[in-house]
């Protein structure tokens, strides 16, 4: 048998990287080897995760755990400000990392880009990793061929910090790939009572983020033509519906060579 992907998780003991902890354990030839967080440290994760003791203590600093347990992967579910220097620190180690934390601009990716060709170490960021999600991003760039007046409306927890998700901008990049005509320009006397009435804008599409008790992440994409609309939407109920693309994503960083934005670019 070929030995087990081995895999530290940044971000551990938050909502996400708890799901991860589980996904990982449970999955065939995958190895939990680190778990890194800056609360509870010291304790089991498996404990905490509610999968028992599993042998991996809590760290707070990820260097020395990349150098203690020397994983293959290192999976990043943790916030904006952080996730950066923890993509330097895992390519500089030679650990390959997956990013799922939000918020990496197009700044941050050249940045990895770069990094991921001078140390020879690939790297995947994805914004969404539900496979419902993608698919919904590729029929909104089909759409948009024929349909390019569009909106999105993207709905998360109340907790989740950056605003557009980068679902929505990731979609509505997809949707300016799309398009073969440009959308019906707005009227020149438009008046927003409210400075951002209309939401955000990103390549001619409006952006609408809600953030509230209650939801984990959807996201709507509603076409406009004459006399009809076309309402694509995503749903993830649970953080269950991440696991599988992440599971995917740390099996695929392992053939892969540099730096890939989007877990389309696996399936």
């Amino acid at each position: 048998m070929d030995n087990p992907i081995k895999v530290a998780v940044a971000g551990a003991r938050g909502r996400m990287g708890l799901e991860v902890v589980i996904a990982v354990h449970e999955a065939v030839g995958l190895e939990l080897v680190a778990a890194i967080d800056r609360s509870q440290v010291g304790d089991d994760i498996g404990e905490i995760a509610g999968i028992g003791n599993i042998g991996v203590a809590i760290q707070t600093d990820l260097q020395s755990a990349l150098e203690s347990s020397k994983p293959d992967v290192v999976v990043d579910f943790t916030l904006p400000v952080s996730a950066m220097d923890n993509i330097r620190t895992a390519l500089k180690s030679g650990v390959r990392p997956v990013v799922g934390t939000t918020g990496i601009t197009v700044e941050n990716e050249n940045e990895v880009r770069e990094l991921c060709s001078k140390t020879d170490i690939p790297c995947i960021i994805a914004p969404n990793f539900a496979i419902g999600a993608i698919l919904l991003m590729e029929f909104a760039k089909q759409a948009a061929k024929y349909m390019p007046d569009v909106e999105i409306i993207e709905m998360h927890h109340e907790k989740k910090l950056d605003s557009p998700s980068g679902t929505a901008l990731m979609t509505a990049r997809k949707i300016s790939e799309g398009r073969i005509n440009r959308p019906i320009p707005a009227p020149q006397n438009l008046v927003e009572k409210i400075p951002g009435g209309r939401g955000a804008e990103l390549d001619s599409t409006h952006i609408h983020s809600v953030r509230l008790p209650g939801f984990v992440a959807s996201q709507a994409v509603i076409f406009g033509g004459p006399g009809q609309t076309l309402t694509l939407r995503h749903d993830s109920l649970d953080r269950k519906s991440f696991m599988p693309g992440v599971v995917l994503a740390v099996r695929k960083v392992m053939e892969t060579e540099g730096l890939i934005v989007g877990l389309e670019n696996l399936l």
